[in-house]
């Protein structure tokens, strides 16, 4: 049977209480009554709960995350980032999916209720600002990770979207090509918003509107950019460069690209967006806007944790710029 505080409490002849002082150091507590009590927890190999000990404390010394799901492509570079300043803090994480929508939502809702962390990290799920802000407003410290221009009423850390997309275009303009097809993102997501008006507004100042044939609604998946591609030249619509928004709709491209017998970057050159992995691993390699993913997941989690040892909240996001990483897919290595 495992050693209980009632154990302890009753071969050191003292109360559940005196036991439950020494161990959180809270309280007055004669110094030669707690080293009876140390010692009878040493001589039966008592291991105290550390949630338990930690609520004692008023802190579990436990940071909480909540993501919609963790195959998002750039999912890990957010949690290893979290991961990484968590673990040098001492505390532990616990991580929420929405895999199962409302009952992963309601499982979620029971660990707020039960206070097993002091404080949140958010990817948004979908359809849970209002939830989360709630929460927030209601006392539990909450930090959310790209805001995909939401901008709540609580801290965020985001990064520069419309300036990414800038980049890309005029690194495309730079290179001479003057029409682009553009294959988004999800429409109502704010970062698709944000990229299709940074890019279409850099080549519009460049005398160079962007035609409504080139710009194709994509998902974000490989296969919305390989289609789209395919979609677009069997209509006959011209183009010389591509820009998705992000890797995995690039990646899609250059397939689409390759298998019509078409050289990249010669023909056609690709720009992606999240510069993943796996866009110095396509062929050719990929140019992409780094988002800063694990930075984003590193800098949330860090303040929130400074937040505990009394550190407020700040009133402004943290803003975490993108950087263009240049590749073979636009010409140059």
């Amino acid at each position: 049977m495992p050693i209980t505080i009632a154990d302890v409490a009753s071969r050191a002849g003292v109360s559940k209480t005196t036991v439950s002082r020494v161990l959180n150091g809270k309280g007055e507590v004669d110094e030669s009554t707690a080293d009876r009590v140390r010692a009878v927890i040493s001589d039966l190999g008592y291991v105290p709960s550390a949630r338990a000990v930690g609520l004692a404390r008023g802190r579990t010394r436990v940071v909480g995350m909540l993501v919609p799901a963790l195959t998002w492509p750039w999912m890990g570079e957010v949690l290893q980032g979290a991961v990484d300043v968590v673990e040098d803090e001492g505390y532990g994480l616990l991580l929420f999916t929405c895999n199962r929508g409302d009952e992963s939502m309601r499982r979620f809702a029971s660990q707020v209720s039960a206070k097993s962390f002091d404080g949140l990290l958010v990817v948004e799920p979908e359809g849970t600002l209002d939830y989360i802000e709630a929460l927030h407003q209601q006392g539990l410290p909450v930090i959310l990770i790209d805001d995909r221009a939401h901008r709540p009423r609580f801290p965020s850390v985001q990064t520069t979207n419309q300036a990414g997309a800038r980049d890309a275009a005029a690194h495309l303009l730079g290179l001479g090509r003057r029409r682009p097809v553009v294959i988004t993102g999800v429409p109502h997501f704010g970062c698709t918003e944000e990229r299709s008006a940074g890019f279409a507004q850099t080549y519009a100042a460049a005398g160079l509107p962007i035609d409504p044939d080139r710009v194709v609604e994509g998902d974000f998946t490989f296969e919305c950019g390989r289609a789209a591609v395919q979609r677009l030249l069997a209509a006959g619509v011209p183009f010389d460069s591509v820009f998705a928004h992000n890797d995995l709709s690039a990646a899609g491209a250059l397939q689409a690209l390759r298998e019509a017998g078409l050289r990249v970057p010669d023909d056609v050159a690709v720009v992606g967006f999240d510069d993943l992995p796996l866009a110095g691993h396509t062929h050719p390699p990929l140019t992409s806007v780094r988002q800063p993913m694990r930075e984003m997941g590193a800098a949330a989690a860090r303040t929130l944790i400074s937040h505990f040892d009394g550190t407020p909240l700040p009133d402004a996001p943290i803003v975490i710029p993108t950087s263009l990483t240049v590749r073979a897919s636009t010409g140059t290595t």
